[in-house]
């Protein structure tokens, strides 16, 4: 959430920074709302003061054996204004918060402009796209002649959007999560978690999944339950409503986790086979800074994500997201694109954002600067580091060979009990 005291002294800043995000906000309804609750709390505190004066007159004139009634009756109308008040203020706090909530996070002053993804800013690009004499095919024709996935068996179980892994596929979705874990943990100093996959609407709110993003949801409602889109939304909150120390600064947590989309709202966008699924496997990153730190912890997360595209030898380019196309929690934001030749283009594996204290202000996170010092807000970061099911895509698809077999990466191979390739 954004600090009532910025929008205040910002109110049109606030309400054109968040249009660039293709967001309206009733921004006069805020400035009123929150001028009629000073006012309401300015007249409860006035009451407040008559109160107690009357009931040290109240309790003179009983020592004094003078007739109090009328000071009485005085008192117990200015405690049933002072209630009726505290009801206005309950709901005007309402009002107020449910036009808050909806508020996104203000894009940094150094994002890009512009109207939609198309805007977005290729910043730099690695790695070579290889070149095949060969007619190629995509991961689906690979995945099946490879019988490694299976999205029929999948939509048995479960429904469209949820394919099986097996066999050697399967070894090497695990080599994968493998490799990201021991990369960030052993490498880049990363702590590793185990998450639940399930969280509860604080933990959600929190991050700003809701209520923005709850119709992309699965929801469990007899225990109000959601199941996570990303791990990022139980790693931010196991410290939500704490006061850490500055020493701690930066925290670094990576975790593996099953992640859950309805992607409604999708159809026709990169729907094929594995370019959009409901379920699939990432190793998420987050991290806990102090203000001034948030930037260049940004860049050095950025790198963390990029270093595993390197070790695999996967072409991929860094975009730097436009306003309008950067998240709702978000201020600032990279993509990762990594390169697939059997469908002929980049595909996204990777979003690494920092929220400044936008996260941390809604799960009431906050940091003591030094000691006696009044607790601040931190900075808290995210991205992929990274998610499996397009990576999977991207490596059938670039170490394909001519007679229909795949190439491991060689730093995938410790991880798949020396297999160096996978035949049909």
């Amino acid at each position: 959430m954004l600090d009532m005291q910025r929008i205040r002294e910002n109110p049109e800043m606030i309400a054109e920074a968040a249009a660039r995000k293709k967001c309206i906000v009733d921004i006069k309804a805020v400035i009123e709302l929150d001028q009629k609750r000073r006012d309401i709390i300015r007249e409860v505190e006035q009451l407040k003061n008559l109160r107690n004066t009357r009931s040290q007159e109240i309790s003179r004139f009983k020592k004094e054996k003078k007739d109090a009634a009328d000071l009485i009756s005085e008192m117990k109308n200015v405690s049933d204004s002072i209630k009726g008040l505290d009801e206005k203020l309950i709901a005007t706090d309402g009002e107020l918060n449910e036009i808050l909530i909806r508020i996104p996070n203000l894009p940094h002053e150094s994002v890009p402009r512009g109207e939609s993804e198309r805007d977005n800013v290729v910043i730099s690009e690695w790695g070579e796209a290889p070149e095949y004499d060969y007619k190629l095919k995509d991961h689906l024709e690979l995945g099946t002649s490879l019988d490694i996935i299976d999205f029929g068996r999948g939509a048995k179980i479960s429904g469209a959007g949820f394919p099986v892994l097996k066999g050697k596929g399967a070894l090497l979705e695990r080599a994968l999560i493998n490799l990201f874990l021991d990369t960030h943990t052993q490498k880049n100093g990363y702590k590793e978690v185990f998450p639940p996959f399930l969280a509860n609407r604080a933990s959600h709110f929190g991050v700003g999944q809701l209520p923005k993003c709850e119709d992309q949801m699965y929801y469990i409602g007899e225990d109000e339950l959601f199941c996570i889109p990303t791990a990022e939304v139980p790693l931010t909150n196991l410290h939500r409503e704490e006061v850490l120390e500055a020493d701690e600064l930066p925290i670094k947590y990576c975790a593996y986790s099953a992640c859950f989309r309805r992607e409604a709202g999708s159809y026709g966008k990169d729907t094929k086979g594995y370019l959009r699924v409901h379920q699939f496997n990432k190793v998420e990153l987050v991290k806990f800074t102090k203000p001034h730190d948030s930037l260049g912890e940004l860049e050095s997360l950025r790198g963390d994500a990029e270093s595993i595209l390197k070790a695999l030898g996967l072409k991929y380019r860094v975009l730097e997201l436009c306003d309008a196309d950067l998240s709702f929690a978000s201020l600032k934001c990279y993509d990762l694109e990594v390169w697939a030749p059997g469908e002929d283009k980049f595909l996204e594996v990777s979003s690494c954002s920092n929220f400044g204290d936008f996260q941390a202000r809604r799960m009431n996170l906050r940091y003591r600067p030094a000691k006696g010092e009044r607790p601040q807000f931190p900075h808290t970061l995210n991205g992929s580091g990274l998610a499996t099911a397009r990576i999977l895509v991207a490596l059938l698809e670039t170490f394909q060979t001519e007679r229909g077999s795949v190439i491991v990466p060689p730093v995938l191979r410790p991880y798949m009990n020396g297999l160096e390739e996978i035949v049909p």
